[in-house]
């Protein structure tokens, strides 16, 4: 999935899975919303609209289901570093 970089606010980036009408929004702070049953036109809106946070706030977070998750950069620095220095005390390369 393609992610485009958002400006305002707490927002960071977001992509858009048309065929499983998915809708990604990185935050910040490492936090993922993944909302589901989004149109097109919702994602279409968003990537045109002067103020992206805005319009997230107004037309997008308490009217689609979500999931948070993290995104995936910060596992991905925690694995550099472990490769670098081996897993931190009480932890395992399982």
């Amino acid at each position: 999935m393609e992610r485009r970089p958002l400006r305002g606010g707490r927002l960071k980036a977001a992509g858009y899975d048309a065929r499983e009408q998915r809708l990604e929004i990185d935050f910040v702070d490492g936090e993922r919303r993944i909302f589901e049953a989004v149109p097109p036109e919702v994602w279409r809106r968003l990537l045109a609209a002067p103020n992206p946070a805005s319009f997230y706030a107004d037309r997008i977070e308490e009217e689609y289901a979500v999931t948070r998750a993290r995104t995936e950069g910060r596992d991905d620095a925690r694995s550099r570093l472990d490769s670098l220095f081996g897993p931190g005390p009480g932890k395992t390369d399982a």
